[in-house]
């Protein structure tokens, strides 16, 4: 799994003040941002190599900001601030100095972390002056250079010799880490698995939420229970379901225990960062993920005759799978990269749930056969389980040779182990979790079973 390093945001909003002040919000391009916070609190006749140790803490400043949400997380709609007293100096339309531009082309995609960790650090500073800080101090780091120390010899002089120095960071659109609905049970991805590491690490402040054994990417009951307390705990409405008030919320806590917006946290290790989430699916790529987007574009493309119709080709993204993308993309205004990103999932999902909500009558009566849109697991009830247990029930009647259950519309110790005994048949994992993959299989047998 990719591990979610931070990137450098092409653009970042401006708060002009301070956070809790109505003012204007602009969108700066990064570089530029960058050059004017230099221009605006450092002087071109210091050494260069002064400037380039301060450069890279104002850059790690910036993205520390942006890669833990820090100001989104609490309910903004902005990056950072331009007030010094929060963040860093920022001053619309000026002037930049010519030094600050040359450095900051030079450097911008550089940023310091902590040895084993992955957010950039939160490279606190000031002035040294009239100000004095726990990090580096400006008119120090001055001092410093002309006593011909190099630009990582002074970060290290200020924030310690365990941090180093990420360079050419790719440059990429900033992308938020909410998913764009509201997740729920039966839901999926790694974004899901992102919500219950920062549950269970919560929860290590908040015992009261319940920790959640299981680290799949599934949302399952005990998920949904983790999130109902979190929610009662903190005065939101108990739904059980994480919409983004929810999310940024836990967003915002998981910051709060871990310390990320602090010179010293707890850091975010090279292990958890690879429990976040894939940004995208492309070409060559295999796994669940693909099982469950051919199935869905298999059927969008089946009413749909402006998407090339997709055969059920198993876990691997296909040249076929990336044409029917296209056409896809192409039809829904997204940019018609064949690469599926998180705009493209969730439009794909939208579209598969309209799909089953508008399908021509003469195909009501196979309606049941359609995966119902949701990952079903131990503990889910309601019309969808009855339809599976139904399913399971033909195929045990007719064939036994899986284990019975009863259809009773709640997912049981009984409904698990005939779905574990499905998934070893097929030589899968036996998560005991229904995706479209093992939905179609499952349909299709009881179809067989009961000719």
């Amino acid at each position: 799994m990719a591990i979610r390093t931070p990137v450098i945001p092409d653009e970042i909003v401006v708060h002009l003040g301070p956070p809790n002040e109505e003012a204007r919000n602009i969108t700066v391009p990064f570089k530029e941002y960058i050059k004017n916070v230099a221009s605006s609190e450092l002087y071109p006749t210091w050494p260069a190599d002064a400037i380039k140790a301060n450069v890279l803490a104002q850059v790690s400043f910036a993205l520390n900001r942006i890669y833990n949400e820090w100001y989104r997380s609490q309910g903004y709609n902005f990056d950072i601030t331009s007030s010094p007293q929060y963040d860093q100096a920022f001053t619309e339309d000026i002037q930049f100095f010519e030094i600050m531009t040359k450095i900051v082309d030079d450097i911008f995609n550089n940023y310091i972390v902590n040895n084993g960790q992955v957010q950039p650090l939160f490279a606190t500073y000031c002035d040294g002056k009239n100000v004095t800080c726990e990090g580096l101090s400006q008119w120090g780091s001055v001092d410093l250079a002309r006593r011909g120390l190099s630009p990582i010899e002074i970060l290290k002089y200020y924030y310690g010799d365990d941090i180093k120095i990420i360079y050419n960071a790719p440059v990429e659109a900033n992308i938020q880490t909410y998913p764009g609905f509201p997740v729920r049970l039966g839901n999926s991805g790694d974004f899901v698995r992102l919500l219950k590491t920062q549950l269970n690490r919560i929860g290590q402040n908040y015992p009261a939420i319940p920790i959640i054994i299981d680290d799949s990417v599934f949302f399952t009951v005990e998920t949904e229970n983790a999130v109902r307390k979190f929610q009662e705990i903190f005065d939101l409405d108990v739904t059980g379901i994480v919409d983004k008030a929810t999310w940024y919320k836990i967003k915002y806590l998981y910051n709060a225990v871990k310390k990320l917006s602090d010179l010293y946290s707890e850091g975010i290790s090279i292990d958890e960062a690879q429990l976040i989430f894939d940004k995208q699916v492309d070409l060559g790529d295999e796994g669940y993920y693909i099982r469950t987007l051919n199935y869905f574009l298999n059927v969008i493309s089946y009413f749909d005759q402006s998407i090339p119709f997709l055969e059920l080709e198993g876990e691997v993204f296909t040249e076929n799978t990336q044409e029917a993308v296209i056409a896809f993309q192409k039809k829904y205004g997204l940019p018609a990269t064949g690469v599926v990103d998180a705009r493209t999932w969730a439009s794909i999902r939208g579209a598969y749930a309209q799909t089953l909500a508008t399908i021509p009558r003469e195909y009501m009566i196979y309606i049941d056969e359609f995966f119902p849109g949701l990952f079903l697991s131990k503990g889910m009830t309601g019309n969808n389980i009855i339809k599976l247990q139904n399913f399971l029930y033909t195929i045990c009647e007719n064939t036994h040779e899986i284990p019975g259950v009863r259809v009773n519309g709640v997912f049981d110790n009984l409904t698990e182990q005939s779905i574990k005994s499905i998934q070893r048949r097929v030589n899968a994992e036996p998560t005991g979790v229904v995706g479209p993959a093992l939905w179609y299989y499952i349909v299709e047998w009881a179809k067989n079973a009961s000719i």
